[in-house]
């Protein structure tokens, strides 16, 4: 996705979010505990939420801010955001996004600890 993008691009992420939805139904359905893993921003994350039939469902937005998710980056041999800036990228789930579940600021945690952060909060992640 682009800044401004267009409107087959759109069509194009939310073919991709509705699938992603009914995988995560599908596994579900036969047993297992599916985990979609993705960026979900603005009002898709409502209605990405929506689509998902199965519960308990749980939802964790991990929210480093700008200047730690700069940072990751900047260490990083290779670029993820092509025409997005971090701030721009970090506006959407600020500002427009919806606070559904639980919403953790990694900035300053290692893999292991945000982890931990994710198990304590799962009553927080929980969508009812």
């Amino acid at each position: 996705m682009l800044p401004g993008a267009t409107a087959e691009a759109t069509a194009q992420l939310d073919l991709r979010q509705r699938i992603s939805a009914m995988v995560a139904d599908e596994y579900a359905s036969d047993g297992w505990t599916a985990i979609v893993q993705d960026i979900v921003i603005g009002p898709d994350l409502s209605r990405f939420v929506a689509r998902v039939r199965t519960r308990p469902l749980y939802v964790v937005v991990l929210a480093p801010c700008a200047d730690a998710v700069r940072s990751r980056e900047d260490a990083r041999p290779k670029t993820g955001y092509g025409a997005w800036t971090v701030e721009a990228l970090d506006h959407g789930p600020r500002a427009e996004t919806e606070r559904i579940g639980l919403w953790l600021d990694t900035s300053e945690q290692t893999p292991q600890e945000t982890v931990s952060a994710i198990l304590a909060g799962l009553p927080a992640a929980l969508v009812t």
